[in-house]
């Protein structure tokens, strides 16, 4: 029994490790995983600036710190090849028009450098910076995805 549970058990653990691979050498989910990050990363900011929490100066920067990550690692993930397949949101802008998609993605990274570089210690400080990050999140969203329907 113990030997069927063991085995079982590392059965787990090396298909987990095959899945995390995959991943790892697929673009597509690769940048997948990334934007969900961002995500998540960005739902407490948002209740920040509606209202629906209080605001926290750490909790801004452990999200903008998510977003300064990923604006420099996720640009790379669109390479020849990954333009169709697995689900990808990916516009075909982002390959005939690589100079711009590039443009919106260092426009991020810098409002993203911006806003943490401020420190704003109340959300009215705040506003003008992550207003400004979120508008460069938009501005790709809009020319350089493809909403999932």
């Amino acid at each position: 029994m113990l030997k069927t549970i063991g085995a079982f058990a590392l059965s787990l653990c090396l298909l987990a490790g095959l899945t995390a691979a995959n991943a790892a050498g697929d673009p597509i989910e690769k940048r997948h995983e990334l934007m969900e990050d961002v995500g998540e990363a960005a739902k407490p900011i948002g209740l920040m600036m509606r209202g629906d929490s209080d605001y926290d100066w750490d909790v801004v920067l452990t999200s903008l710190k998510t977003f300064d990550s990923v604006s420099h690692e996720f640009g790379d993930l669109f390479p020849e090849g990954s333009e169709t397949g697995g689900n990808t949101e990916a516009a075909p802008a982002i390959w005939t028009d690589r100079e711009g998609f590039d443009e919106a993605l260092a426009m991020w990274r810098e409002a993203t450098g911006e806003a943490i570089a401020a420190e704003p210690q109340t959300l009215d400080a705040a506003r003008p910076s992550l207003g400004g990050v979120f508008k460069t999140c938009k501005n790709c969203h809009d020319g350089y995805r493809i909403e999932d329907e």
